[in-house]
This record gives structure tokens, C-alpha cells and sequence, in this order.
């Protein structure tokens, strides 16, 4: 039927997330506290292509691992951080900024990883090691930039746990009881739609914010769409030039481009004003426009 294949197809899910957010936000109240759980069923089911033994390789873990912290803070956070410098000038902009700059990735670039056949388990690794950074890197990011401190580093390593231990706990389970392929058939749909609900909360809750100051969507967007869109493709041309596996250059890519807008944003909502969450906002709908531009492009290679 049309319907089922339109209700299984993830560039139609993930933007119709992005407009429900925009046009009916009010649900998200309600949906937010189911953000964590589907992040961590997304996690699990991500997670189940990583085999066994390879953290039992230290020479495949340590490489990866400082490439993902090298594209998260010296590449993606740099460039944020100067561009904000050269655009804004308000405070508020400027600290939002400046908090995504010192979040780890969005933990989602494992699932997308997996999604766009890329190396998961290069990007576990830069992942795992960039959320361990994260509890030295974001404390001095926000004294040097800003003068604050983490009030909350216990909320920090909680993410840690939910949304990467325990996943790959879970899903080493699902490989010692073989019950990967049970969960084959519906894998994908159950990806799709956690994604969905992750990706509607972060827009709905943060609808008002947007729409409240359009002009001050223009300098943000257009960071936004250049660490994005634009660092992606000069990721991708330079690892092309080094001759990095294709499926390298997913993860990189990834990890290159996108931040977890979940903790910038709360962070934002609980340390400072209000319009210091603008920039996670619409960062998360860049990173929905770009997600699907990048599966659309992987189905016409």
C-alpha cells in the first residue's frame, strides 16, 4: 500500500518531524521524556553491527578514537567557535554557540552511521572517547569563553550510560542470544520512527524560540548551514584526496558535522536565558535537512 511505504520511508519520517515540530508542537511536551528511551533503543539497534572482539584490538580502538575527538572539538568545534566570533554579536547567540562547540556528537552519528553504511564501529569508538573528553573539554571551554562552570557533571556521565553503555550492553545480549535476525524485519521502521520521536520533541519544545525572532534566525542559520552542509562537503574532499575507505569517510563526516543539540540546548534552558538555546534549535534543523540530504544522496551512488 502507498501509505506503508510512505510510513517506512526515512526521508519522509524525519521530515515530517521537522514540520510537525514547526506546526504542532504542543504534543512535544509529552514526547520529550521518551527522547532518552528511543535514543538508546535507536543506539541499541545501531550498535548490534559492532562484532564482539573489537574492543579486544587496541590498535583498531586507539586511531578511531582520536579521529572522532579531532573532528568533534579541533575541526567542527573551531570552526563553530570562529565563525560566531566573525557573525554575532549578541551574548546570548555568541553562548549558545559556544555551548554546542563543547558538546560531544550527537549520539545519533552511530545510527546514521549504520544507516548510511558507513564504519560503526570507527564511529563508536570517536564517540565513546569524545563523551569521555567531554567531561574534561566542556568545563574549559565554558571558563575560557564564557566563565562558567558545569554545575551538573553527574548529568554528563548519566548520558554516557543510557545512551552508549548501555546499548552496547543490550546489544551484545541480542548477539549472544542470536536475536539479531528476529529483529531484522523490523530494525529499520523501529530506527526510523525512534528517530522521529527524538527529532519532533527537540523542534517542538523549541518551536516558540524560533519563531518568536526570525531575524535573528539568519547570522545562526547560516552558521549553522555552513558547519553543516558546507565542513561536511570539505570533509568528504579531503578525505578523498587522502584516500580514506568510503566507509571512513561516513563516520568522519559525521562526527565532523553534528553535535548533541539535546544537552547544548538543555544546558542553555538551565544556565542562561532563554535565547541561548536558539542556536541548538535551529541546529537540529539543519541536522535533520542534512541527514536526509546525505540518505538521499547514498541512494543515487
Amino acid at each position: 500500500m502507498p501509505i506503508m511505504k510512505l510510513l517506512n520511508n526515512r526521508n519522509f519520517i524525519f521530515f515530517l518531524a521537522m514540520t510537525l515540530g514547526l506546526l504542532l508542537p504542543q504534543p512535544a511536551q509529552w514526547t520529550q521524556v521518551l527522547m532518552i528511551p528511543a535514543l538508546a533503543l535507536v543506539m541499541t539497534l545501531a550498535t548490534i553491527n559492532v562484532p564482539n572482539d573489537y574492543f579486544l584490538k587496541p590498535r583498531a580502538v586507539i586511531k578511531p578514537s582520536l579521529a572522532g575527538i579531532m573532528m568533534t572539538y579541533i575541526i567542527l568545534g573551531s570552526v563553530i567557535l570562529l565563525l560566531s566570533a566573525l557573525v554575532l554579536n549578541e551574548q546570548n547567540l555568541w553562548i549558545g554557540f559556544v555551548l554546542i562547540a563543547a558538546v560531544p556528537p550527537a549520539v545519533a552519528v552511530i545510527p546514521f552511521t549504520a544507516i548510511l553504511k558507513g564504519n560503526v564501529s570507527y564511529t563508536l569508538s570517536g564517540t565513546v572517547a569524545s563523551y569521555l573528553a567531554a567531561l574534561l573539554i566542556m568545563p574549559l571551554v565554558f571558563w575560557l569563553f564564557i566563565g562558567a562552570n558545569l554545575n551538573d557533571p553527574y548529568k554528563l556521565a548519566g548520558i554516557i550510560i543510557l545512551l552508549i553503555v548501555l546499548p552496547l550492553v543490550l546489544s551484545r545480549l541480542i548477539l549472544y542470544f542470536n536475536w539479531q535476525e528476529r529483529l531484522a524485519p523490523v530494525r529499520g521502521f523501529l530506527t526510523d520512527w525512534g528517530f522521529f520521536i527524538v527529532l519532533y520533541s527537540m523542534i517542538g519544545i523549541n518551536r516558540d524560540l524560533i519563531f518568536s525572532r526570525p531575524l535573528s534566525l539568519i547570522p545562526v542559520a547560516g552558521i549553522a548551514f555552513a558547519t553543516t552542509f558546507m565542513l561536511g562537503w570539505v570533509i568528504q574532499k579531503i578525505c578523498v584526496i587522502l584516500k580514506v575507505g568510503r566507509e571512513n569517510i561516513v563516520s568522519l563526516v559525521l562526527q565532523g558535522t553534528l553535535k548533541n543539540q539535546g544537552i547544548a540546548g538543555g544546558l542553555a534552558i538551565a544556565l542562561f536565558e532563554r535565547e541561548a538555546a536558539l542556536p541548538s534549535a535551529v541546529y537540529s534543523i539543519f541536522m535533520i535537512l542534512y541527514i536526509i540530504w546525505l540518505d538521499w544522496r547514498k541512494s543515487k551512488t
